[in-house]
């Protein structure tokens, strides 16, 4: 399997990528599942609209400034091209880092539990994630090393390992599985904690095959991240909960 290209069409003169159409399909389904989820967790479709307004856009920044950040010689001779995201060059970590950041100050204003939309919004962003993934199939990036195995994918005359498509089906499956655990009774910061505490793995064991990944010296940044985000969900599992125990109680 080979990628048909980055572009999908062109439009007034303007090539329109894969890469970009992904990500906005998948933010999009991702808002509209939130919103029709919205009500089993107490909150209305404005609150997840007005969230989407603000991490979406803080979201896609801190994934590019992630990127930079651990990647800044490519740019170090051209600035603009910081800016151009069309090409690629997201990272997942940042994203969700500065989504958390604007989510924590949009609660704390709010005066709405940040646990609470974190459960919400989460399975919907492995979604997202699964969708945007295949981005950087039509891209030709963040591909695997060198193998012979009957689905691998053709990048510069090389079969390789399609690490894209690993992690699109893990995180649909994070999604499927979240969406049925939130059906269930659960204390607040539950779901979210198993996002991480799922994603977490999976990310370290397929960054391990990729061959551009991020460095943090001798090591791979991803990989250093996701033991970081498993050891933080988990203690946050059992401090969450053991604070749910305690209520019911009382």
């Amino acid at each position: 399997m080979k990628s048909p290209g980055a572009v999908a069409f062109t439009l007034f003169g303007i090539d329109i990528r894969w890469y970009g159409i992904l990500i906005t399909c998948g933010a999009a389904l991702a808002i509209l599942i939130s919103c029709r989820r919205a009500e089993r967790h107490h909150l209305n479709t404005d609150t997840v609209l007005d969230l989407s307004l603000l991490v979406l856009p803080l979201g896609i920044i801190g994934a590019r400034a992630y990127y930079v950040f651990f990647d800044f010689d490519l740019y170090r001779n051209d600035l603009s091209s910081i800016f151009d995201i069309r090409q690629g060059g997201l990272a997942i970590h940042g994203g969700l880092l500065f989504g958390l950041a604007a989510a924590l100050i949009y609660c704390h204003f709010k005066k709405i539990s940040i646990f609470n939309v974190a459960d919400l919004l989460l399975p919907s962003v492995a979604l997202a994630q699964a969708i945007g993934r295949w981005g950087n199939f039509f891209n030709s990036e963040a591909h695997g090393t060198p193998t012979d195995l009957p689905w691998a994918i053709l990048v510069d005359g090389q079969y390789v390992h399609p690490t894209f498509l690993y992690e699109s089906l893990w995180c649909l499956v994070i999604f499927l599985v979240l969406s049925y655990l939130d059906r269930k009774p659960h204390f607040e910061g539950r779901i979210a904690c198993l996002y991480g505490l799922l994603y977490a793995p999976e990310r370290f064991l397929v960054e391990g095959l990729r061959t551009d990944s991020l460095m943090i010296g001798p090591l791979r940044q991803a990989q250093v991240i996701s033991i970081i985000i498993f050891i933080a969900c988990l203690l946050l599992y059992f401090y969450l909960k053991k604070r749910s125990d305690a209520k019911e109680v009382v």
